[in-house]
């Protein structure tokens, strides 16, 4: 070190001596001397200044490009609290340890530990992953930098490293006033996804490896004295005391995590990884009692009741239900929302908006009745789990007509028998068209499309069928479809003949919903459950177990060696199907 120091002044001492000669022999050559040295040192100012003017251009083109989109936030500006983060309270607890991290930095340290650099968020859109990066940084009293990841992308090459670099840089600075800093960038899979070898990789993706590799740098740096002073002061020796790294803390949030490269995972980095899933019930009706507080609302809107009817909704869908509720109530002319307005929200975000067709012949709507009565009467007597929600003949969106089930709990497993009622309720409609109608239509293309789908994987993934081979090992699930299509066709026959039986004992219930459907276009699960006890006498009953019973024909169907299994074209019966 000593002698790397001496080297340094030696060099100093060396041009001092060098210009000092230099100037000398100016002062000694006379008037001639000095207008030659004059000529050529305006020569050297000029090439300088004309350097320095294209220096100074490229400078402000990347001073202009290389400003960062980031929402700088310090403490006490948001004022969002632990009591506005509801849903989750497992997250709080896990968010809170990292607040008392961050708000001990200096007693951790002593105690011989490394403040945390990476906390990664993982989960659906909507469930609150930024907001909850700002009440870390709210309740740890530190500064809050908001970033998205595809703002560091630019089509210059190493300008996206310049906005990471400029971004680190002032969190750096900030954590030394406030102790720490967080930043916060959203959709981190933009910049952060796996690289790939080859001579290609760093030119994708407008910054590509090149802006992936300045991250991980800027995450895990070395300990440096980034200031002036204290570089000054170290060159000369009398600073001694070891370089310390602030306390950043970069928190990302991804809604595909598996797509991230290695290196941003491993300890050091994002080695801290929560998951932010939708709430539960207990989560929804914390959520709700939080966002209906502030507005107006009668009795009928209650959270429990809420609660029930959005079974997988995100924070920010309650939210936005809950605003939509107000907004229907105000067009009506309403002092408070109700739960009719919910509803009417609900289904306005999830279906559209009506949109009737007028011109409708009275033959079509006939049609359609039938088609959704079809559905409604399987969901009503195969779904014990879910409860019909509405039965409608009004456009909505690219539907003629909707039957929608909402179910009555959170479920987590489907067993073989849900997936087969699902299957023929799939079907209901065409059962209902061949046996009350006498003929086919192709509004059932969608629903066909669900039941080939539920039904290859039926058999073909969860080994529910007469095999345990599953399509998720092969590489191409079209070609696994295709091998297992005459078991596939052999299921959907039987749950047809299955979903007939059950439409034509019960009569009676399809013809009275459809019937009622062409009086009033739409009708509630309760309207429904009404029709049902004024037929029947009585509420829907238990659902009967719905079993295959096709698995023996299904091995003989099963294509050999000897006899390959048909293609499409082959079929006589398919191809009159689409003819």
């Amino acid at each position: 070190m000593r002698r790397y120091r001496w080297i340094k002044w030696r060099r100093f001492l060396l041009w001092v001596a060098a210009l000092a000669c230099v100037g000398v022999l100016i002062w000694q050559g006379g008037p001639r001397t000095w207008y030659v040295a004059l000529e050529i040192a305006g020569l050297l100012f000029q090439l300088l200044f004309a350097v320095l003017f294209m220096i100074i251009q490229f400078v402000a083109l990347f001073w202009f490009l290389a400003r960062g989109r980031t929402y700088w936030i310090l403490p006490g500006e948001t004022g969002a609290t632990w009591d506005d983060y509801r849903g989750n309270p497992e997250i709080v607890e896990n968010a809170k340890r990292i607040v008392t991290l961050l708000s001990g930095v200096k007693e951790f340290k002593e105690m011989g530990g490394e403040a945390i650099r990476g906390f990664l968020l993982c989960g659906p859109p909507g469930t609150g992953k930024s907001y909850l990066a700002q009440v870390i940084a709210n309740e740890a009293k530190v500064p809050f930098a908001y970033a998205s990841a595809p703002s560091f992308q630019n089509m210059f090459f190493g300008v996206g490293n310049l906005k990471v670099m400029s971004l680190y840089k002032k969190a750096r600075k900030l954590a030394k006033v406030y102790g720490a800093c967080i930043i916060f960038i959203d959709e981190i899979d933009a910049i952060g996804m796996q690289r790939q070898s080859g001579g290609m990789g760093g030119m994708l993706g407008m910054g590509g490896a090149g802006l992936l590799n300045e991250l991980l740098l800027q995450m895990d740096p070395p300990n440096l004295d980034n200031s002036r002073i204290a570089k000054l002061l170290r060159s000369l020796g009398l600073r001694r005391k070891k370089a310390e790294r602030p306390a950043v803390l970069t928190v990302a949030a991804t809604n595909l995590p598996s797509v991230l490269d290695p290196a941003l995972l491993r300890p050091g980095r994002f080695d801290r990884q929560l998951w932010v899933d939708v709430p539960d019930y207990d989560g929804r009706v914390d959520i709700f009692q939080y966002y209906l507080q502030k507005i107006k609302r009668d009795a009928t809107l209650t959270p429990e009741r809420a609660s029930l009817d959005t079974i997988g909704y995100s924070p920010a869908q309650i939210k936005h239900i809950v605003n939509e509720s107000v907004v229907i109530a105000h067009q009506r002319g309403a002092l408070e929302a109700g739960y009719e307005d919910f509803r009417a929200a609900m289904e306005t975000y999830e279906w559209g908006l009506k949109q009737p067709h007028r011109s409708m012949s009275d033959d079509e709507k006939r049609n359609v009745a039938y088609h959704e009565a079809g559905h409604a009467v399987a969901q009503y007597f195969l779904k014990p789990h879910a409860r019909v929600w509405k039965v409608t003949i009004i456009r909505r969106g690219d539907a003629l007509g909707l039957a929608v089930t909402k179910p009555t709990q959170e479920r987590y497993n489907w067993t073989d028998s849900e997936i087969l009622a699902e299957i023929q309720v799939c079907l209901a409609a065409r059962a209902v068209e061949e046996e009350f109608l006498g003929k086919k239509l192709n509004g059932v293309t969608s629903d066909l499309q669900q039941a080939t789908q539920l039904a290859g994987t039926y058999l073909g993934m969860v080994g529910m069928g007469d095999e345990l081979f599953s399509w998720l090992a092969l590489g191409s699930r079209a070609d696994a479809l295709k091998a297992l299509r005459p078991k596939i066709n052999e299921l959907l026959k039987d749950q047809m003949a299955q979903v007939k039986k059950l439409v034509k004992e019960h009569a009676d219930f399809v013809h009275a919903i459809a019937e009622e459907l062409l009086l009033r276009e739409e009708l509630t699960g309760e309207e429904i459950e009404q029709i049902h006890v004024r037929l029947y006498g009585q509420t829907r009953p238990e659902p009967p177990a719905v079993k295959s019973i096709a698995f023996d024909s299904l091995a003989q169907a099963a294509p050999t060696q000897e006899e390959p299994a048909r293609s499409e074209a082959d079929d006589p019966e398919d191809n009159e199907n689409n003819e």
